[in-house]
């Protein structure tokens, strides 16, 4: 019975937090403008994103935190991208935080909720980018990070490096950690043509101390027991970062692609074409069109819920997937991904001249559509070749799986 009880109270709060954030749509369209000349998400959405719960939906339900299964993240993403993309991006990146948090040390995890459970937290994983060595007590790190989205709203940051490595006997370790605001220096950097309220700035830091407890291995995330299981134990806090990472973004690729369509198919029966006077509905090319990309997004939806589902299943119970399945989440999280680009690309290419005026709906589309495909883990290429290499029995490349 007690199962069953808190079975039925996720799935109500998880509806909750899906039917908040559908209310939010329409405001988030008003603030697309506002946003993209801030180049951040304006202090009004942040505001209403805290009150609706959805910062923490995925964070642990002991803290007062939602506590949602994985695939929760895509369609949160999916819903506030018909609003806003930047701002859908920016909430599930840093919601994403959240989950991750909850697997470091506890002590870690005092240290920003015990002061508040709303705190935000930004991130960059390119590990390259950052150097670490081990000092007594913790680590000392330095090094610059791009792309970390939503980084002046955050009090802390994530941040991924390589620790060792210079010499074959000292062997390089992944590590990320975890530094506050009065640790980092925000450059200025994200003048972009796409998800322009992402605010994805650069991050310095310089010979920073890291305590030990604020750090915590790649190795230790890869799926199964963290060192943030003795107080969550919950199956979201098995599933394997980064062989899943493609679903913290994948939901504003495929709100936007069920958005352009929506809109595309809104509006083409009022339409007519220029140079014809002939209802752009009538043209059975534009028909095949929004059939072609319709499938595509139902295509993509049903991939990316399927392998959420699949993790989620594996995690509740104890069971940590294999290396191909670890590849093939990431090969269908970039697949899934250009499906919703192609979808977005079709309806663009049909919106005529009006698409390239920068007010035009499906111009903003294609330009947050492609923005976003520029994130590695959408790069289709990287992720299938991943595959490929494992499907023929060779070694993974990828560090982090």
């Amino acid at each position: 019975m007690l199962e069953v009880t808190e079975t039925k109270r996720a799935s109500e709060t998880r509806e909750a937090l899906l039917r908040r954030a559908q209310e939010l749509v329409p405001r988030l369209k008003e603030r697309v403008d506002e946003a993209a000349s801030l180049r951040r998400v304006p202090d009004e959405t942040i505001r209403e994103f805290h009150e609706a719960g959805l910062f923490r939906a995925l964070q642990p339900a002991r803290v007062g935190g939602g506590e949602g299964d994985y695939g929760l993240l895509v369609e949160l993403g999916a819903v506030l991208a018909h609003g806003c993309a930047s701002s859908a991006w920016t909430l599930t990146n840093l919601a994403s935080h959240h989950w991750m948090l909850a697997m470091f040390p506890p002590e870690a995890q005092d240290d920003i909720w015990g002061e508040s459970p709303d705190a935000l937290v930004s991130a960059s994983f390119i590990f390259p980018a950052g150097r670490a060595h081990a000092v007594e007590g913790g680590y000392v790190l330095s090094g610059r990070w791009p792309f970390c989205s939503g980084i002046e709203l955050c009090g802390w940051t994530m941040l991924g490096a390589i620790v060792g490595g210079e010499i074959e006997e000292d062997p390089a370790e992944y590590r990320i950690f975890l530094l506050p605001r009065d640790d980092y220096r925000i450059i200025d950097t994200w003048q972009a043509g796409g998800l322009e309220a992402t605010g994805s700035h650069d991050v310095q830091v310089e010979n920073a101390f890291v305590p030990e407890h604020r750090s915590i291995a790649v190795d230790d995330i890869k799926g199964g027991a963290t060192p943030g299981s003795r107080v969550n134990p919950g199956a979201l806090y098995r599933i394997p970062v980064f062989a899943t990472f493609p679903y913290v973004l994948s939901g504003t690729v495929l709100g936007l692609a069920q958005a352009t369509v929506e809109t595309f198919m809104a509006n083409a029966g009022r339409r007519i074409a220029t140079y014809t006077a002939v209802p752009l509905s009538d043209f059975p090319a534009v028909q095949r069109r929004i059939a072609e990309a319709s499938a595509l997004a139902d295509a993509a939806r049903l991939v990316m819920s399927a392998n959420c589902a699949e993790v989620q299943r594996l995690a509740e119970a104890h069971r940590v997937p294999d290396m191909l399945s670890k590849v093939r989440y990431r090969r269908d999280g970039a697949f899934s991904a250009e499906l919703c680009s192609r979808a977005v690309d079709l309806l663009y290419e049909a919106g005529g001249g009006g698409a390239v005026y920068l007010h035009h709906p499906l111009q903003r589309a294609f330009r947050d559509m492609h923005a976003a495909r520029a994130h590695i883990t959408f790069n289709t290429d990287v992720a299938a070749t991943a595959y490929g290499r494992v499907a023929l029995g060779q070694p993974a490349d990828n560090p982090t799986l």
